[in-house]
């Protein structure tokens, strides 16, 4: 839905990382508490597995890649995966890492660090990258793929400028699918919660021959409509029950000759969904506070507008390898397509005040509208060399091409009179880019290893707006074309102090490609210059007690040029795209696993994150009804966000998962499994304002378990937001208090089975 809000980031106290801070974190890691958040079980009671990693495009032990690089796999993503909710559950699972939406379960948006983009627009360009099987998801409707039969996630922060590429200044998030094996098997997961809650996921696995093998997995979520809308006569409702989904996902995958000179791995995936957009929620904050209003029901709402979303998506991709005499040659060829429809009621109520009706509270006017996305379609193709001996060299260049085409619909309708519509204007956008890149590691000694990279981008990107019946603002024309070329990489190094402790440094660069905002009937046609970064990390990675624990720790600080910014909303309900002249951010990060106890597994992590917008000439427009905060600028209704931290950009973020086992004599377990997170206030809009500061968010978990049959089957009990914690999680600067909310609790029961 074409919407005015955003996100953003909380005020934060200065933190400056040194390595003699670092140095003060290594001493402490003989005494301190360590987990992994892949250590669900160990090739030995009480001791951690090996985390093995692709961040670097091959496998590694994730102890000697030099780069923060946090996992979760196993029960960790079966647990918050239960409740069938979307990649939300993601947020705050690992240090640094905030996911929210305006969209619903359709357009996740990412931010590492701080680091992300608020843009709600279906051509919105992210700073963090969503990798699916080694295919870039460039278009934000796509990065919400449903995760099932996952191998895991990656998520790696700070730029990744070498291996990935463009518009991975903040970091990676990589999800790679459980490959087809040899042997026939699977498994099948069925829970039922609260709301008439279902996700059902399953795999089989097909050897057909020796030669070939394939694997077909699926996953279907379902939520009843739970929440009604009352809004009063005469108010004509055109949707009556609301938030339910049906979104269902299947993936098919034919592999050749693993483990052969010549492989390939074929992959054929689609989704379709189909339930609520976003519910925007009008004046749920009490004014002069960020508080809900007195008598806020979360299962209630009135609208006279509209509430519907769809997205169906294809793709394909192969992947063929060639292993030759001390070198491999790779081929990845990808094929993405994705339709999607959202349509809302954006003022978030009923009427307007220029009727003789309107609630609940004010409703300045009545603004019901949609976004489509459609002919899109994205090609992508990778060649990929790499060295495969075992000498202290080892190397990896290649060229990436990239083509999207798509073209999107601004809806707008008449809430009062039916929904009837009243407006339709397209937008289409052309984006090639292609690179070349090399990376060398070299050990210089046997305990130490050097790491460098290099990429040359070339980005090209074309805008044209076709208005349609809408009155747009052209003052600034309806097309523009931006390109841009950009060398990025990397540097870095890992000392190895012990056998089971990696002291790492590394300095990192990337860059975002160049953005065009179409113009609206708010606004005129901008565009900004590619956003570029640096990065200084330096961290310890361990494991200590014989793999009964694993820390990690690291320190970072990293400076943004020109970072695009979006600002929504204000007395004017404009959105303007805007650059701002430099932007930092710096912290402190940590993942600790330990097994107390042969049977009680505790997975702890967390960061600190201060970030900070510096451009002293930089205003936006504030709030109509809200307490801005903000110096006010010369403008009246404009505010200066000089020294604001970044949008969505929480200064604390922590998670923490107790896993209790009781062994049986005939080999069966029961457990108990707890998983909690939190994250610090964070601010929704570029400029700070009292009522859009979001409160800090606990929400936890709970799960008994009982496990048989040589851990072929379970069945489990579970409950989610535990503690029934409610709060405005975003908001639409709508010249009311509009806003919208987390997930609610649920409470469930699941079976799993393996054959």
């Amino acid at each position: 839905m074409t919407t005015r809000h955003h996100p953003a980031a909380h005020p934060a106290a200065q933190f400056r990382p040194s390595l003699l801070s670092l140095a003060a974190l290594a001493a402490l890691l003989p005494t301190a508490p360590t987990w992994a958040q892949d250590a669900t079980a160990g090739a030995e009671a009480g001791k951690l597995t090996t985390i093995t990693v692709t961040a670097e495009r091959r496998e590694e032990n994730a102890l000697e890649v030099p780069m923060s690089i946090t996992t979760l796999r196993g029960e960790a993503l079966d647990v918050i995966n239960s409740s069938g909710e979307d990649l939300r559950m993601l947020s705050g699972r690992v240090p640094s890492l905030n996911i929210e939406s305006s969209f619903g379960r359709a357009f996740p948006r990412f931010y590492i660090r701080g680091y992300g983009n608020t843009d709600f627009r279906l051509n919105a360009s992210q700073p963090v990258s969503l990798i699916l099987d080694d295919i870039v998801q460039e278009n934000p409707i796509l990065k919400g793929f449903p995760i099932f039969d996952s191998e895991g996630v990656e998520v790696l922060a700070g730029p990744q400028g070498t291996l990935f590429g463009r518009n991975t200044p903040a970091g990676v998030v990589k999800f790679d699918s459980v490959k087809p094996q040899k042997t026939f098997g699977g498994y099948g997961s069925l829970s039922y919660g609260t709301y008439g809650t279902v996700n059902a996921e399953g795999a089989i696995n097909l050897p057909v021959d020796e030669q070939w093998q394939a694997r077909v997995s699926l996953q279907s979520q379902h939520r009843d409509n739970w929440v009604t809308n009352e809004a009063p006569a005469p108010v004509v409702q055109q949707t009556h029950k609301l938030e339910g989904y049906d979104d269902n996902a299947v993936r098919a995958q034919l592999l050749y000759g693993a483990g052969t000179p010549f492989s390939a791995l074929f992959n054929v995936h689609a989704r379709d969904l189909n339930g609520s957009a976003r519910l925007f929620r009008a004046n749920i904050i009490q004014s002069g506070t960020n508080d809900l209003a007195d008598g806020f029901d979360k299962s209630k709402v009135s609208l006279d507008g509209k509430n519907e979303q769809k997205l169906s998506s294809t793709g394909a991709n192969a992947h063929l390898t060639w292993a030759f005499d001390g070198y491999k040659l790779h081929s990845i060829t990808g094929f993405e397509k994705v339709h999607s429809f959202s349509r809302g009621d954006v003022d978030g109520g009923y009427g307007a005040s220029y009727l003789p009706y309107m609630g609940p509270g004010l409703i300045p006017f009545s603004s019901e509208t949609a976004d489509g996305l459609r002919a899109h379609q994205q090609w992508t193709q990778e060649l990929r060399a790499e060295s495969a001996t075992s000498g202290p060299l080892s190397w990896q260049s290649g060229l990436y091409f990239f083509h999207e085409k798509y073209a999107m619909d601004a809806y707008s309708y008449d809430s009062t009179s039916g929904g009837a519509q009243t407006g339709l204007s397209t937008t289409t956008q052309t984006n090639n880019s292609w690179a070349a890149f090399g990376s060398v590691n070299y050990a210089i000694a046997p305990d130490v290893t050097v790491r460098a990279g290099l990429r040359y981008t070339h980005d090209w990107k074309k805008l044209s707006t076709d208005p349609g019946d809408v009155a747009v603002d052209a003052s600034a024309g309806l097309s523009d074309t931006v390109s841009s070329n950009k060398v990025t990489g990397d540097l870095a190094a890992t000392w190895s102090i012990t056998k089971d402790t990696n002291l790492y440094a590394r300095i990192a660069t990337g860059y975002r490609g160049a953005s065009i905002l179409p113009a609206s009937g708010f606004n005129p046609m901008s565009n900004a210059d590619p956003e570029t970064t640096t990065s200084y990390e330096a961290g310890v990675k361990s494991e200590l007690f014989d793999r009964r624990a694993r820390v990690t720790a690291n320190v970072f600080h990293y400076d943004v040029k020109n970072q695009q910014l979006t600002a929504v909303g204000g007395a004017s309900n404009s959105t303007l795209l805007l650059s701002a002249k430099k932007a930092m951010g710096e912290g402190v990060e940590m993942t600790l696993d330990a097994y107390l106890t042969e049977n009680l597994l505790l997975n702890l992590n967390g960061s600190v994150n201060t970030t900070k917008i510096k451009d002293k000439n930089l205003v936006v427009a504030g709030c109509a009804l809200c307490t801005v905060t903000d110096p006010a600028g010369t403008v009246s209704g404009t505010y200066h966000i000089d020294g604001n931290p970044l949008p969505q950009a929480p200064k604390y973020v922590a998670n923490a998962n107790l896993r209790y086992s009781l062994p049986m004599a005939d080999g069966s377990e029961f457990y108990v499994y707890t998983d909690w997170t939190y994250r610090s206030k964070i601010n929704f809009f570029l400029y700070e304002s009292t009522e859009f500061t979001g409160k800090s968010l606990t929400q936890g978990g709970l799960r008994l378990g009982y496990v048989w049959g040589n851990g072929k089957y379970e069945v489990a009990a579970f409950g989610r937001n535990i503690t029934n914690k409610v709060v405005v999680n975003g908001a639409i600067d709508f010249n009311n208090l509009t806003g919208f909310i987390n997930e609610p609790r649920t409470f469930g029961a699941q079976f799993k089975a393996m054959f």
